[in-house]
């Protein structure tokens, strides 16, 4: 990824795009919060994945993977919370084919409306909605 960001900064492509991704806050417009992350949760994520984030949703029964429990995250990654590797997969991780996976994609609605968010130490444009979830599941890891 290194590699990547390093031939687009040669380029110039990424001083052109992260300046527009930070003009989009301003005074005005604040970032994304937990209570932000928890709402779209409970809108989106509560039918697979519980209210408690563990995976006792409703729909459980109907699927043919068990879904994650969200509140382990942090502990299967030795203790840090997987930031990049979350939101890879809840954004649609290309990696993992839309066959592959049972959870739906969100990236394509999302993608217009983006805020930036240090993921791995790279401050990264991430839809708004997206980074406030990142926000809540991070608060509820044990």
């Amino acid at each position: 990824m290194h590699k990547l960001i390093l031939k687009l900064l040669g380029v110039g492509l990424i001083p052109l795009s992260l300046p527009s991704c930070t003009d989009m806050i301003d005074e005005e417009q604040s970032m994304p919060t937990r209570s932000d992350g928890a709402a779209f949760f409970a809108q989106n994520c509560t039918s697979c994945h519980g209210a408690d984030a563990r995976g006792a949703g409703p729909t459980r029964r109907t699927l043919t993977v068990a879904p994650t429990d969200l509140t382990k995250l942090s502990a299967e990654n030795g203790g840090t919370f997987p930031e990049a590797r979350a939101l890879a997969y809840i954004y649609g991780d290309p990696v993992d084919s839309h066959l592959a996976r049972v959870m739906p994609q969100f990236g394509d609605e999302m993608a217009m409306d983006l805020v930036p968010v240090e993921i791995e130490g790279i401050l990264t444009p991430t839809p708004r909605e997206l980074a406030g979830l990142l926000f809540y599941l991070e608060s509820i890891q044990q």
